[in-house]
């Protein structure tokens, strides 16, 4: 097991960390860009921050059992805040930068919240705009600095943390006496879901919820302080708290945060990290880069690269099914790395021992090109409500197309009905003063995970979907959306695609066009357009998606095949509710606004 210690509550990592780990001084905790460079962030910087600030909430009052809200992107003030709560006693309820100030509004008031720290001003306005709706909120503090504040109950950061600073003169041992006084079952965060339709339901986790995982991805996974993580996921989702910020500080290892989503490409190269967690569409836009750079290049060179992704299959297939691999393979293998896999992993900074892939499905055609490059992607799943993990594919043993073999201390079962259900000691403790939902969703202890899926003869479990997302169509046949949605977004062309064809007589779509794509595509054949409405509307744009789309679903059964079809102008967004914060699509919030587009596509078709 790669962990530190034995751990039992999130404070017991802090501690350890900082007082007692004899490594602390020579690796770093975290990595962060400030003016254009990576700044490495000691231990003893982070233990300090995070005792003051603990100590300076502590002045403003905020006990054992009080809940903090917290809104930030990532960054090491979010990790001073989280273990500065944890610390006291007191229980986090971290958010998205992304919500909008009712839904923030709804959250703090279901939570109780007494204290909501913010990372800038912007997400301060939206708290002043419903400070007097929100009953329980006595302070809003700033990670940034403020040019200007004449509110009492706004502080920054920084002046918290000398408040902490008067504070311990005559409290000396108030952070330590509470650090021991948690337990493992107290509640450690109330974690809000986005969720598909509805209110958000706040998801009620124990320390020993979230440790049981983390101990659990340490048998699994062999992780050291020699280990770099590059963190863009949200660390407000428990996926990424729990995969790339806890289990990477219980093992040592640094974390650096990306910049932004749109800098993940440059910082890979500047971090060079050994793990990185992800979601598809990261691999769905590497691919689709990939793809595109090698079709601008010559014959030859495209010729080349295929032969050498070829070989890339060939010689991972022989490792796994053989036990070895011939001469002759190895040889070619060799001279691909050199000519093509040796540069597609440069750009993932050339340390990289394997992404996690988690969130939605991930296609197996792209967990196949990348190891044929020597990138490993291991697929994972689980939900906010099993802290999240259920289940992944192990360095050495995995398996594409599935999710991997059950974590240990979980266990597994198929309900008759398909759906996966869940039980150990991660499984949440309920929904926060929610106890119909909770009772829909616990029964006995089991987790009804929603979602639908199999076991194979080697105990690789597959999803097969969401069990709201099956849908039937007119004719009797059942269509699982996501497998199918996940083959098409591999192409080039296209950005976002959502199935339509629930109590329909046949499969249609409605797709988001990769526009870069599409516009080299009308460029290099001198299609003319004035924007991206009349280009998604031009009958050689459509031909060439009708090309496309035969090519992709030729091994579909005719009942799962898309007859029909339009392209969008515009993306789906979280800003306009259509995506949730993880980039699920909200299908009945598009099906309600483009529905108009959806009857059309089935009255030309007489559907």
């Amino acid at each position: 097991m790669s962990i530190l210690q034995d751990f039992k509550t999130i404070p017991e990592v802090y501690h350890y960390l900082t007082n007692e780990w004899p490594k602390r001084k020579e690796t770093p905790a975290f990595q962060s860009k400030e003016n254009g460079k990576y700044r490495d962030i000691s231990y003893d910087e982070f233990g300090e921050k995070t005792k003051f600030f603990a100590l300076g909430l502590a002045y403003l009052g905020i006990k054992r059992g009080d809940k903090v809200a917290l809104v930030s992107e990532n960054r090491p003030e979010w990790v001073y805040t989280d273990y500065g709560v944890l610390c006291l006693g007191a229980i986090d309820v971290p958010l998205y930068p992304i919500l909008t100030a009712d839904t923030l509004e709804f959250i703090i008031n279901n939570s109780g919240s007494k204290a909501i720290v913010v990372s800038n001003k912007f997400q301060l306005n939206k708290i002043l705009k419903i400070w007097d709706k929100c009953k329980t909120l006595k302070y809003t503090i700033v990670m940034n600095e403020l040019e200007e504040n004449d509110n009492p109950n706004v502080l920054t950061m920084d002046a918290v943390i000398e408040k902490g600073k008067e504070f311990e003169k005559s409290n000396p041992s108030h952070l330590e006496d509470n650090i021991k006084l948690n337990q493992k079952d107290d509640v450690c965060t109330i974690i809000y879901t986005s969720g598909t339709t509805g209110e958000p339901k706040g998801v009620v986790l124990t320390h020993n919820n979230i440790l049981s995982n983390v101990k659990a991805a340490h048998q699994l996974f062999e992780i050291s302080d020699k280990d770099t993580f590059l963190s863009f996921l949200p660390t407000c989702h428990i996926y990424e708290r729990m995969a790339g910020y806890y289990t990477a500080m219980t093992g040592g290892s640094t974390i650096s945060y990306a910049e932004s989503i749109e800098k993940v490409a440059v910082n890979l190269q500047e971090i060079k990290p050994t793990i990185m967690t992800a979601v598809p569409r990261l691999f769905e836009r590497m691919y689709s880069k990939i793809v595109k750079n090698v079709e601008s290049q010559s014959a030859a060179k495209q010729k080349l690269f295929n032969w050498a992704i070829e070989v890339g299959k060939e010689f991972q297939l022989a490792k796994k099914s053989e036990g070895h691999v011939s001469i002759g393979l190895t040889a070619k293998h060799k001279l691909a790395d050199k000519l093509v896999f040796s540069k597609l992993r440069a750009r993932t900074g050339g340390n990289l021992r394997f992404f996690i892939s988690g969130g939605a499905a991930l296609a197996r055609e792209l967990a196949v090109f990348f190891e044929a490059a020597g990138i490993l992607v291991l697929e994972g799943y689980g939900l906010t409500e099993s802290s999240p993990l259920i289940a992944v594919n192990r360095p050495n043993d995995y398996k594409f197309g599935t999710v991997g073999k059950v974590c240990p201390g979980v266990e597994v079962k198929i309900a008759q009905d398909g759906e996966i259900l869940a039980y150990g000691p991660n499984i949440m403790q309920g929904y926060y003063n929610n106890k119909k939902e909770t009772e829909a969703t616990l029964k006995d202890g089991w987790l009804h995970t929603g979602d639908l899926g199999v076991f194979d003869a080697e105990g690789f479990l597959h999803i097969t979907d969401r069990k709201k997302h099956l849908f039937k169509t007119s004719g009797g046949k059942y269509v699982a959306p996501q497998p199918i949605e996940s083959m098409f977004l591999t192409n080039k062309y296209i950005e976002q695609f959502v199935l339509i064809g629930d109590k329909r007589m046949f499969i249609t779509a409605l797709i988001v066009p990769d526009f870069e794509a599409i516009k080299e595509y009308a460029d290099a054949h001198r299609i003319q357009y004035n924007d991206e409405k009349e280009l998604v509307n031009l009958k050689q744009i459509n031909e060439l998606l009708d090309k496309e789309f035969a090519s992709i679903q030729r091994n579909l059964s005719a009942f799962e095949r898309v007859r029909k079809f339009t392209l969008l102008e515009k993306p789906f967004s979280i800003e306009d509710g259509e995506l949730t914060p993880k980039l699920s699509v909200r299908r009945k919030v598009i099906e309600e606004r483009y529905k108009d587009l959806i009857e059309d596509m089935y009255e030309s078709l007489g559907g």
